[in-house]
């Protein structure tokens, strides 16, 4: 054979076959992943269309006397709204009205629970590492005969605040006052009344089982930098959450870490192991390790029996620092759609009827192949449905008007997808290649110019999701899933299927039911034609 004719093989060697078991197989594990039995198989919807949990709460200054500025509140608002973005990959409202103690904060969140969603957004986030001191029995008692402690004040029976004790030394009075403590009161449990790292701090721990006496901290939660929730390294026990510090926290670590572990087994006056310290939380102990050796590399962990979400829950307000005020819960409520049914009966017949110009145009226009563009447009609706199924399990992802109608946007996108191919095939057969040849030469001068325009979209709605709030980085996350879903199906289903098609005897006859006919060229891209060109290019089989 002639160089030139060997210069101009295509020497396809596709597999169209391995593609798309490939897509099948793809397919198959997120239909597993979304439908597994014993499971939620349903799109959570946002607060817009299903309604949701709205809590309204009361700011309180941290230090008594103190004020409550603008500038705290709009800081309590980004940190609430960083902590419940956290959990929710979708629209959560979260508003304040008024100004100064006279404020109200309030969050509206779709298909979060009113118990995780007051624990997620009421906890203050105050963290510190202090020497334990003691460590004494729950309930109230005195430490000797002679001493007669007034028992700590317990307020009246609506106090949703733990009870703490603070002084500036460890005197007798306070020793007694911590004594007098009672942790087996719930409420004295749950925590929620922020401590002075400077004092001198007696509590409760988080289980009601002890009461603590702590040293001044050594540590503060504004030296965190990171917190992450995981399994332990050794595989052994339950969730923890791993901090990491910055400089200065690592060096106070270092440090203290040194001093503790150097201590003899005991406390003076106390029961305590000397090298134990606490790990408080909105002035409840979560949990009181020993130092087993002197910790260098400015990291720690919380470990306090958590469950997955707990631990997830406790990273995610750490991550975002503690709150610049106290908040009470004044109203928890659950809260109608914002959109009524016949706003979303509309929203949906306009992406139908979309949809429905689409496919009728491309069946119009390319007709055969028509039809292998609208089974992708099927295959990527399916896997999309599939997509927000599951990670509505897995990261909280709930769908909202808005990420409907960045769904409706990207029906346009993956259509794009198809017409650049066909027309590619088309410019391919008016240059005189078979339909065989034109199937693969079009689809590689298709394949870049595809990949630029959703790298495009993509970087559209990264940045967009990044800098918005609200329903604007709803519809930036499903504008930016549905582009990849675009991905994913113009490279496993599209294009094999349209070789496919494009190899069969009666697509190389090119008759107008193809819909890829060429006039004007000297040939009609198919006939007694192609079967030359096979035999004076040897296109493989």
């Amino acid at each position: 054979m002639p160089p030139a004719n060997r210069s101009s093989r295509t020497g396809s060697q596709t597999h169209p076959g391995r593609l798309l078991l490939i897509m099948a197989l793809i397919t198959a594990a997120l239909a597993v992943w979304a439908f597994w039995p014993g499971q939620d198989n349903a799109v959570r919807l946002g607060l817009d269309l299903r309604g949701g949990t709205q809590v309204i709460l009361q700011p309180k200054a941290v230090q008594e006397g103190a004020t409550i500025t603008d500038d705290q509140l709009a800081q309590t608002v980004a940190i609430i709204r960083q902590r419940v973005d956290g959990v929710v990959v979708a629209e959560a409202e979260v508003t304040v009205q008024g100004s100064g103690e006279g404020a109200a904060i309030i969050v509206s969140v779709p298909d979060v629970s009113q118990e995780r969603l007051v624990e997620l957004v009421g906890r203050t986030a105050l963290l510190d590492f202090r020497p334990v001191w003691s460590i004494y029995g729950p309930a109230p008692e005195s430490l000797d005969d002679t001493a007669n402690p007034a028992p700590a004040p317990t307020g009246d029976d609506t106090a949703t605040s733990a009870q703490i004790v603070q002084a500036a030394d460890n005197t007798p009075e306070y020793q007694a006052e911590v004594a007098a403590l009672d942790c087996l009161d719930p409420i004295n449990q749950a925590g929620g009344s922020p401590d002075d790292p400077e004092l001198w701090l007696g509590t409760c721990d988080k289980d009601g089982a002890a009461k603590y006496s702590l040293q001044p901290a050594f540590i503060e939660g504004t030296n965190v930098t990171d917190a992450v929730a995981q399994l332990p390294q050794q595989g052994v026990g339950g969730w923890v959450v791993s901090l990491t510090f910055d400089s200065e926290g690592a060096r106070a670590l270092a440090t203290a870490s040194q001093e503790l572990y150097a201590l003899p087994d005991c406390a003076p006056g106390g029961a305590s192991p000397c090298n134990a310290f606490a790990i408080v939380l909105d002035g409840v102990v979560v949990s009181a390790p020993r130092f087993n050796e002197p910790i260098i590399g400015g990291q720690a962990q919380i470990e306090g029996d958590f469950t997955a979400t707990e631990a997830q829950d406790l990273a995610n307000v750490l991550s975002y620092g503690a709150l610049p005020v106290t908040l009470d819960v004044v109203e928890v409520t659950s809260v109608s759609p914002t959109v009524g049914s016949d706003q979303l009966r509309a929203g949906l017949i306009a992406g139908a009827i979309g949809a429905l110009l689409i496919v009728l145009f491309l069946l119009f226009y390319y007709r055969v192949l028509g039809v292998v563009a609208v089974l992708s447009l099927v295959i990527a609706g399916g896997l999309a449905y599939m997509s927000f199924v599951a990670l509505g399990k897995t990261v909280g992802f709930t769908l909202t008007l808005a990420g409907v109608a960045g769904a409706i946007v990207s029906i346009g996108i993956t259509a794009d997808s198809f017409i650049i191919y066909y027309e590619r095939i088309r410019d391919a057969l008016r240059e005189g290649k078979t339909m065989r040849q034109a199937a693969e030469v079009g689809w590689t001068a298709t394949r870049r110019t595809l990949l630029a325009a959703d790298f495009v979209t993509l970087l559209a709605a990264i940045v967009l999701y990044i800098i918005s709030v609200g329903n604007v980085k709803g519809f930036a996350f499903t504008l930016g899933l549905i582009t990849l879903i675009d991905i994913f199906v113009a490279f496993l289903f599209t294009y094999p299927l349209t070789v496919l098609v494009c190899r069969s005897a009666w697509m190389q006859k090119a008759t107008w039911l193809t819909g890829l006919r060429v006039k004007g060229s000297g040939r009609d891209g198919g006939g007694d034609a192609v079967a030359d060109d096979r035999t004076t290019v040897g296109v493989e089989s």
